[in-house]
């Protein structure tokens, strides 16, 4: 081990309290020992620590589950250390096997430089870009050659390799492993040695990948990474973890008076780990409004402001004044400020054509069951007759409890 690793530096309350900041929800810190030591030199020293998030553009958007390394990243950037948003556009060529029962396809360079893209400018809404290093892993990837990767390739066994549990079960099953998907672990684990890097953070997914990281780093003579792994955020279902797929999300993208109605959706006792996990609130902060909650203060007033800081973050805090007032509206059967207009020609017009003709249903069919649930309004009545006709005129058409549609007719 390099003996700049184990020189000793004095562990100060500032060094313990940094500890704290890079614990704080996290749910594996390996070894936390020597990420201390790393912490009391960088003190001592005033030489930042290198801070390494690698990431795959394989979608070009990102939901709020995503953000929860990125929250980790910008406090530990607000501890002053250096942070590397390292996006994996050679990696992404091969393709990431981490819990997968299949062979994942590589994306084209074209799709990875228009996913990174748009992945960047979504992560720069949790992280500081002027105190943020972009770099691509192609820039030491692609110079390696076939002898580098070679060399590369034999710093790591097979038996190793099978260890990992998604290797073996396949393997167990008789399902296919192309002998390219080693070479992924082991070149994310060579980002970490061209980075030098002094901390990789993840998900618990990749907890193997980064493991080969400080492997590598040591075999190629540097000091070995920390890794700091983050839970999965559960969606707003509060079991499964957000996931588009599962459509359990919160899209930073998301208009925000829908991202504020989906965070206010979520159980009060979601919305704790969410705080620990979304919140730049502090610890003590989150504490001391637990408590209140836990002495008679209605949680959806600790819900409320966790939907404010969200909403504000990919937004602005103008729109989340505006997304509240909005929730309290529609709470109240009211008419959001801002809704779609429509015009349509051909009345008199059924009310079930209206809400498929206005893009409020996706068929007539549908637009017939939602009335037949009493789901539509018009004019802030419930309609109740399926075969009602609308003359010409202008009618504000509510179906269910969030889509608004003001109509005119003619």
């Amino acid at each position: 081990m390099n003996q700049e690793l184990v020189t000793t530096f004095p562990v100060t309350d500032r060094a313990r309290e940094a500890l704290a900041v890079s614990l704080r929800g996290c749910e594996e810190l390996i070894p936390q020992d020597e990420w201390l030591k790393k912490l009391a030199r960088s003190e001592a020293t005033g030489v930042p620590l290198r801070i390494k998030l690698g990431l795959d553009p394989t979608a070009p958007d990102i939901h709020v589950g995503h953000t929860v390394v990125l929250n980790k990243m910008r406090q530990l950037q607000d501890l002053g250390h250096t942070v590397i948003f390292l996006i994996g556009d050679f990696t992404s060529l091969i393709g990431d096997p981490s819990g997968r029962n299949n062979t994942r396809p590589p994306l084209t360079p074209e799709q990875i430089k228009a996913n990174a893209d748009t992945y960047y400018r979504q992560a720069s809404l949790v992280l500081d870009p002027a105190r943020t290093e972009i770099r691509y892993n192609s820039e030491w990837s692609d110079p390696l050659g076939a002898r580098g990767m070679i060399e590369l390739a034999a710093k790591y066994t097979v038996a190793r390799m099978m260890e990992r549990n998604d290797f073996h079960d396949r393997f167990k099953a008789g399902t296919p492993i192309s002998v390219h998907e080693f070479l992924y672990p082991l070149m994310q684990g060579y980002d970490s040695v061209a980075l030098k890097s002094d901390l990789e953070l993840g998900g618990t997914d990749q907890k193997f990948n980064l493991l080969m990281g400080r492997h590598l780093q040591v075999e190629y003579g540097q000091e070995p990474q920390c890794i700091l792994t983050m839970p999965l955020l559960e969606g707003l279902d509060g079991v499964e973890k957000m996931s588009k797929s599962k459509n359990n999300y919160i899209g930073i993208s998301e208009d925000a008076n829908t991202m504020f109605a989906k965070v206010l959706s979520i159980s009060d006792v979601l919305m704790w780990k969410w705080f620990t996990l979304l919140s730049f609130k502090t610890e003590a902060e989150i504490a001391a409004l637990k408590k209140e909650v836990e002495g008679g203060r209605n949680p959806k007033d600790a819900k409320v402001a966790l939907a404010k800081e969200i909403t504000a973050r990919f937004h602005s805090a103008a729109a989340a004044d505006a997304a509240e007032q909005d929730f309290i509206n529609r709470s109240k059967g009211g008419v959001p400020d801002e809704i779609p207009e429509v015009a349509l020609s051909g009345a008199p017009l059924g009310i079930a054509a209206l809400l498929k003709m206005a893009g409020l249903a996706a068929s007539t069919g549908e637009g017939n069951r939602l009335i037949e649930g009493g789901g539509v309004r018009l004019d802030s009545s419930v309609v109740s007759d399926k075969a009602l006709k609308l003359g010409p005129g202008t009618y504000v058409v509510q179906v269910g409890k969030r889509k608004f549609a003001r109509v005119t007719l003619s």
